[in-house]
């Protein structure tokens, strides 16, 4: 009975002191929430930044220091891969902060967050032309840009990851006997100023390789029947070939 006491008394004096020490991280000069969120993300630690983040923005909503820990939040996120995070900082930043200048510079980072979110072009249609409708309406923004030449090097790279998804798309409805959806993606070739026999198509993992296969076919390709496909019949049980509109955005993969 004794030492499920004391074993209870121990557990509550923890809390206690741990909500006592909680209680106390309030209504600190904006210094402090500035310099803590900098260790934090010195040593790594965005969840622990992004809380003091938090509460400089809240208890100091005026002050001078959210200017540069809005930015140094934005590219703390954008280093470590969350991207998604990183544009949420980026827009709070231009909304509230920015100069035409920064401004500039803010939408180059969110340009580049596109990007770099993109490690594997053939899976996500709908940021590659999101990136893209960006990456040129930066131009027009800023056409005498010190970011024009990484910009410009972004876009080819995405036109180029574009046009092989769309010739992997045409071949799986070539395999699906979709002839129809087969041409539309086959005549989607953008920019011809590209010439497109001299580019070569991006090398797959051998680790993705092996569950997805390079893009034109899979290892268990031969496993699979040889057949037409019948996802769709007419009144009489007959294989047809469906006749839709498509969507970019919603052609599955």
């Amino acid at each position: 009975m004794k030492f499920k006491f004391f074993t209870a008394a121990f557990v509550l004096g923890l809390f206690l002191s741990g909500c006592g020490k909680d209680v106390s991280e309030y209504n600190k000069p904006a210094a402090y929430w500035y310099q803590k969120m900098v260790d934090a993300v010195a040593m790594k630690s965005f969840d622990k930044a992004d809380g003091y983040f938090s509460s400089l923005q809240s208890e100091h909503i005026g002050s001078v220091l959210l200017k540069e820990a809005t930015m140094i939040m934005a590219q703390a996120h954008m280093e470590v891969g969350e991207y998604m995070l990183a544009e949420h900082f980026l827009d709070e930043y231009i909304r509230r902060f920015a100069n035409a200048k920064e401004r500039e510079f803010a939408d180059y980072l969110k340009m580049r967050a596109k990007f770099m979110a993109l490690p594997n072009p053939r899976r996500d249609q709908t940021l590659i032309r999101v990136a893209l409708e960006e990456g040129e309406a930066f131009k027009r923004s800023y056409p005498g840009s010190y970011y024009l030449p990484a910009v410009d090097t972004m876009l080819v790279k995405l036109y180029l990851a574009g046009a092989n998804l769309n010739q992997t798309i045409a071949g799986l409805y070539e395999r699906l006997d979709k002839t129809e959806a087969k041409e539309y993606y086959m005549q989607k070739q953008p920019e011809t100023w590209i010439d497109w026999s001299k580019v070569d198509p991006p090398n797959t993992s051998w680790y993705r390789e092996m569950f997805e296969g390079d893009g034109t076919s899979s290892w268990y390709a031969f496993l699979l029947p040889d057949v037409s496909s019948v996802i769709s019949q007419d009144a009489d049980g007959n294989a047809k070939e469906d006749k839709v509109k498509m969507r970019e955005a919603d052609t599955p993969l």
